[in-house]
């Protein structure tokens, strides 16, 4: 990445990454040391868990590049960062204006959904760098309809085919998975690239599909009927999906001009790997999640990423024996709603969140045996349910290696950016 700010730290192995969890009071003391002079709220990532879960990913990617999910990370310092290691290649962003702040630096930005962001799109049109480096997502003739004012033949759009990557059963009837492109089937993939095909304005340059089901979906939680029930939905989805995916991105080829040859099939999110990547058609990987290591991905029996992103809140007061309540603390995930959305108290162990108030938006109240050894002005250290989403509460994000606090880095935040807000 020429041109880009020296990194403050580097992920670069050192050979020192523990292969344990991040568990026990000896890890959450060196953290209360290494931002002892620091206010909370505040997050941290853990450099040794987040150098180990590069690696981990790596390992299970089998050589294909990994683009890195930026919804998940959210600090242009830490995706420097992981970008910064070999097998690490492009961003997966989620907004345009996102990926035209990030092609500012970075070569390679796929937009992961499809935009209407006139502006944005006006600001790509205008740059021949961003229109080099930034690839749009379409599923549809509409959106391609929607573009068109906004590219040439002489200045054209890059775009990415959405290929559906859920598994229908019962002729349709039945969905499972993401409800993301309507383009589900080799001949839907075929006709959407002959009509790209046919406009100069645009050029064709890759296909995305994401399996949700599989790839977030964790098999190793719940009752063994629960378990059992998620297994045999990833092997059947895998199935599926490998040879549909064969098939769809095959016909999109047969459909280019031997001049304009795909350049990457994307594929999986970071629980999936292992089936992805072992599809010949796919070219490239996917993941963001699997770098911070959240609650939700707690639960999956093939591997075990080290939980690498923490927040502490302050304590304020106590309310009753066997009860403190911290300062704010309602940073609550995306997603159906329900337990596995709220953050998690994990230290000082034993806490729990109260089920007639959650994690509220100024106060949150835990209860447990622990709560009595708390002062006001202690801390309690919650981890997130998903990855990119803390972010949009901080500004900073503080790297820490054992009891040592290496670098405070902004967030999209920090930088004054707020794509989806």
């Amino acid at each position: 990445m020429p041109g880009s700010p020296e990194l403050p730290f580097s992920l670069a192995s050192d050979g020192s990454a523990r292969r344990d969890g991040f568990t026990g009071a000896g890890g959450f003391a060196a953290l209360n040391r290494a931002t002892a002079h620091l206010e909370a709220p505040l997050a941290v990532l853990s450099l040794p868990a987040l150098r180990r879960n590069t690696e981990d990913l790596l390992r299970r990617a089998h050589g294909k590049p990994i683009r890195v999910a930026s919804k998940s990370i959210r600090s242009r310092t830490v995706l420097r960062a992981v970008l910064d290691l070999p097998g690490f290649r492009g961003i997966l962003a989620y907004a345009l204006a996102e990926a035209l702040w990030l092609a500012e630096e970075f070569d390679d930005v796929v937009v992961a959904y499809p935009t209407a962001d006139r502006t944005a799109l006006a600001a790509l049109a205008h740059s021949a760098t961003a229109r080099e480096r930034v690839t749009l997502m379409v599923d549809s003739v509409e959106q391609l309809e929607f573009l068109a004012p906004f590219a040439s033949p002489d200045a054209p759009l890059r775009l990415c085919l959405d290929l559906d990557a859920s598994l229908r059963l019962a002729g349709g009837r039945a969905h499972l998975g993401m409800r993301r492109s309507p383009v589900h089937t080799p001949a839907e993939a075929a006709a959407l690239a002959h009509a790209i095909a046919g406009r100069p304005e645009f050029r064709l340059v890759g296909v995305m599909s994401y399996e949700g089901q599989i790839a977030g979906l964790g098999d190793d939680s719940g009752s063994a009927l629960h378990r059992a029930q998620i297994r045999a939905l990833h092997a059947l989805s895998g199935r599926e999906l490998a040879a549909r995916r064969g098939e769809a991105v095959a016909a999109v080829r047969r459909a280019l001009p031997a001049d304009a040859p795909l350049e990457f099939v994307n594929g999986g999110g970071t629980g999936s790997f292992e089936t992805t990547g072992a599809e010949a058609a796919v070219t490239e990987l996917a993941a963001g999640s699997g770098l911070y290591a959240p609650g939700l991905f707690d639960g999956c029996r093939a591997f075990h990423p080290q939980p690498a992103a923490f927040f502490a809140l302050p304590v304020v007061r106590k309310p009753a024996p066997g009860f403190a309540t911290v300062l704010g603390g309602g940073w609550v995930a995306s997603g159906p709603s329900g337990p596995d959305r709220l953050p998690r108290p994990v230290w000082p162990t034993g806490l729990s969140l109260l089920g007639t108030e959650g994690a509220g938006e100024v106060q949150t109240p835990v209860h447990g045996p622990a709560a009595d050894s708390l002062s006001v002005g202690d801390r309690v250290w919650f981890r997130h349910a998903k990855a990119g989403e803390l972010c949009e509460h901080v500004d900073t994000l503080h790297v820490v290696d054992g009891d040592r606090l290496v670098a405070s880095v902004p967030s999209y935040r920090g930088e004054g950016k707020a794509f989806l807000g």
